[in-house]
């Protein structure tokens, strides 16, 4: 028996132990249900229960979730891109220790431990539908029914436990209609975990037909910082390839159908788009006015796949219900990060700023969380795992980095809960040209070092006098103190989270920087060695 074999025997025996004590003579308590419902890229703006002032979109079964349970206001991320946050949920670990660092080239290390292999391994049913992207297979899991890669919007093709198989319809609705199916097929003598993952909203943002045209053509409220000139600001905040005004290719903007539709759908989608895009050339529209005619039809867009997000979600509760499964099944809503709706001119996510750093997440699980309760606390995705295993009432493995949010959704907050988080980023140059940075985050501050290959550059954010992060105060003489105390903070935290070393040069997707000399040829030495 292996060392992982006899790990799983041990954290067995002691759910058993836990989960087994009578309530009254002869009855035992089940374990909860969980289902993880997941989207990539889906940011706290779009949701309405966060508030968003520009009222972007009502999303009326996603604020069910929160008016049920607990919504977290300050749920972050470690790493604000797609796979190495699959990957730190997996693990409860950094992207340093998981070895998941970018989308570029990583490529998950299936023998690693994961929280579903313990679940599994406790007698829990396990599923992931949906969205996987982290390039190995699924382990862990008694069914897995995932995207290649990205996925595809309209009739996906997916791999079913290994074979290759072909749907023909929205991905978001087929994600539901297999999560639903197999709720329905499982084995029904053990508890489960279902992680229902989205391809929605990720680019190209690509809505369901149906849903074309769902805002009457309406002219949205402007980001305060839509037209961000970035000055007195590093270059590594200016010098990038993300924004609206420069990046925007015709298949964002919709002048160009997204692949794979067949003959009907692609009939609808026409009928919606070509009239619009017709205008639109017409008008040269250049400057400014580009910028705001690609934000309007961005927004359209993008919200218009988180609308059928959250009809799916309204689905999964429905079932949930109908099925006599929503008492004992803690609900969970998140997304793999943020994203930017026009922030700083930006679109995408892999910035320690605020919109791309903070994830939604929302729990309900009746009888702990209060509904229609507000947590601030710092928590992150790093949390998960914990938090999915002490559900379970099954012990957290020493090794994992986060920490159980089971006492925050009780309603209690343990004095020692974290005030600051360690966050890194990697991938540089493509796909967006943002440089690697890393950085220390407390509730009002961010102190942020942008490394590589051109940078070498401080800046110090301060959310309550700069609450658009418009500004760097790192130089301020009456932040020096500040500076240096989160400098200290910084270095302690670098060291708590065991990444002191140099990261590998496959973090940052095996590009060569222009100032670092050619890799020597095999045998020889490169220049200057």
């Amino acid at each position: 028996m292996n060392r992982f074999a006899r790990c799983a025997v041990a954290l067995l025996t002691c759910w058993l132990t836990i989960n087994q004590s009578p309530l009254v003579a002869g009855e035992t308590k089940p374990p909860p249900n969980i289902v993880f419902i997941f989207a990539d890229d889906l940011t706290c703006q779009a949701i309405s229960t966060y508030g968003e002032k520009r009222k972007l979109l009502q999303t009326p079964h996603m604020d069910r979730v929160a008016g049920e349970g607990t919504r977290f206001d300050r749920c972050l991320v470690t790493n604000s891109i797609c796979g190495p946050s699959r990957a730190t949920i997996l693990t409860g670990k950094y992207s340093h220790l998981n070895g998941f660092y970018n989308n570029t080239n990583s490529k998950f290390d299936s023998s690693q431990p994961t929280f579903p292999k313990l679940l599994q391994a406790a007698g829990y049913s396990t599923a992931i539908i949906g969205k996987w992207h982290l390039i190995s297979d699924p382990t862990g899991f008694d069914h897995w029914h995932i995207l290649p890669g990205q996925g595809l919007y309209y009739n996906p093709p997916m791999i079913k436990n290994g074979k290759p198989v072909k749907h023909t319809g929205y991905v978001t609705d087929i994600v539901t209609d297999l999560s639903i199916e197999w709720l329905k097929n499982r084995d029904k003598s053990k508890p489960f975990l279902l992680m229902s993952q989205h391809k929605a909203p990720h680019r190209e943002w690509a809505p369901p037909v149906r849903h074309l045209g769902w805002d009457k053509d309406r002219q949205y409220p402007e980001p305060e910082t839509l037209f961000d000139d970035y000055a007195g600001r590093s270059k590594a905040v200016s010098d990038h390839d993300m924004g609206l005004d420069r990046t925007f290719t015709d298949l964002d903007a919709k002048l160009v159908a997204p692949p794979n539709m067949n003959d009907e759908q692609l009939k609808g989608w026409n009928a919606y788009y070509e009239p619009r895009n017709a205008a639109y050339r017409e008008k040269k529209l250049t400057g400014k006015e580009l910028t705001r005619w690609r934000y309007n039809r961005y927004m359209h867009d993008y919200l218009g796949c988180v609308k059928a997000l959250d009809d799916s979600v309204g689905r999964m509760l429905e079932y949930l219900e109908e099925s006599g499964l929503a008492e004992n099944t803690v609900v969970i809503c998140s997304s793999d990060q943020g994203f930017f709706l026009g922030e700083h001119g930006w679109f995408d996510k892999r910035w320690i700023f605020e919109e791309s750093l903070r994830s939604p997440l929302l729990v309900r699980w009746p009888g702990v969380t209060k509904p229609g309760s507000v947590n601030g606390n710092l928590v992150s995705l790093l949390d998960f795992a914990e938090t999915f295993l002490d559900i379970a009432g099954l012990p957290v493995p020493a090794d994992m980095q986060g920490r159980s949010i089971v006492p925050l959704c009780r309603g209690n907050t343990p004095a020692d809960w974290r005030k600051s988080l360690y966050y890194h980023y990697y991938e540089f140059p493509v796909p967006h040209r943002v440089r690697p940075h890393y950085g220390l985050i407390t509730d009002r501050f961010k102190l942020v070092h942008y490394y590589k290959p051109d940078v070498d550059d401080w800046e110090l954010l301060d959310r309550e006098k700069d609450p658009l992060e418009v500004k760097d105060f790192y130089k301020d003489p009456a932040y020096a103190d500040i500076v240096k105390q989160l400098h200290a903070e910084l270095d302690q935290q670098k060291i708590a989270v065991k990444e002191t070393a140099e990261p590998p040069r496959a973090a940052y997707g095996n590009q060569r920087f222009a100032n670092e000399p050619k890799p020597a040829a095999p045998g020889k030495k490169a220049a200057g060695q």
